[in-house]
């Protein structure tokens, strides 16, 4: 008898470390009706403020998306490149001078307190305004989980090392994409496609006209050439996609095909070594409803990467500061 208590006593021991441990491991899930209750109508409030600052300036739709994408490689998606300093992600090389949206963010942000203080992160800002930035550019939309917090701390030194670099080759991008959570081609290929919108400088682009490995359309090289050299600080800019600059459609790919990518790496994906990467170029260039499916859901898993829940982090009362 006492040994099948005690046999008793150790099962049940050992049933509750499990689901210590299984609980330990289960954390607050992101959902499309995080705010249902606590602030109803930020979604309305969120769409008129990124509808505003597109009317005022089309490029803005890019810089918000950009945006988005930047701060979910470093530290996930928590807002961190939002935050000012000098130690901040803003001014990392991939950042400095490029970054942009800063203003409208805040203005979205004064908004979201008017409506419900203290409830919306800005980290979820950043993802309701890069669905509706695409979506006003002619692109799909999705459904954006929320419930995501805001970080704490700036990561300088991770944007410099984390985020994908246009003169790099599509094994080392896909590496990060990899290290985000995006461990799929489609990924790397239909989140490329982001640059439909929006330009790039010169500093960014003007390998393409001097000794760049992938193969440039001469008319266009000319013209590239010509605008960097009026350009001594390099910050000239170009459209990432040219003749449909605003435009959130499959062009991005077409021009690819034609030897029109104004990055390397938008290129690579295209005229390089790697046949998963042109294949689906092609695909989408004679089909925009695929690629608007896949850029969907590619969002959806980026905007999944490394949130903040429950009670980490915080929700900030000012996107540039920690409270």
């Amino acid at each position: 008898m006492e040994k099948m208590q005690i046999s008793s006593f150790y099962s049940s021991l050992l049933l509750l470390l499990v689901l210590l441990h299984l609980a330990a491991e289960v954390r607050p899930q992101l959902s499309s009706d995080f705010y249902a209750q606590s602030c109803p109508n930020v979604l309305k409030v969120v769409r008129r403020q990124v509808l505003n600052a597109v009317k005022t300036e089309m490029r803005m739709a890019a810089s918000l998306l950009r945006l988005h994408f930047h701060d979910c490689f470093v530290n996930g998606c928590d807002g961190s490149i939002l935050l000012d300093g000098s130690d901040g992600e803003k001014f990392a090389f991939p950042n400095i001078n490029s970054a942009r949206g800063f203003e409208v963010v805040d203005a979205i942000k004064a908004a979201v307190e008017d409506e419900c203080g203290g409830v919306v992160s800005c980290a979820d800002i950043l993802a309701i305004a890069a669905r509706d930035a695409v979506l006003l550019s002619g692109g799909p939309s999705w459904r954006v989980l929320l419930g995501r917090r805001d970080g704490l701390v700036a990561n300088q030194s991770g944007a410099n090392s984390n985020l994908p670099s246009p003169f790099e080759s599509v094994a080392a991008i896909f590496q990060k994409f990899k290290d985000v959570g995006l461990d799929s081609i489609t990924d790397v290929v239909a989140l490329s496609g982001g640059h439909t919108i929006g330009l790039a400088r010169c500093f960014l682009f003007r390998n393409r006209f001097s000794g760049d490995d992938m193969p440039l359309e001469s008319n266009m090289a000319s013209e590239l050439q010509s605008l960097c050299a009026q350009s001594s600080d390099g910050n000239a800019t170009a459209a990432l996609d040219r003749n449909s600059v605003d435009v959130f459609d499959k062009h991005y790919f077409t021009n690819l095909k034609g030897e029109r990518g104004l990055l390397s790496s938008d290129q690579r994906l295209y005229s390089g070594d790697d046949a998963a990467t042109k294949a689906l170029v092609e695909i989408y260039s004679d089909n925009v409803a695929l690629f608007f499916a896949d850029f969907a859901k590619s969002m959806i898993r980026m905007g999944n990467s490394s949130p903040l829940t429950g009670s980490a982090g915080e929700i900030r009362k000012n996107c540039r500061v920690v409270n």
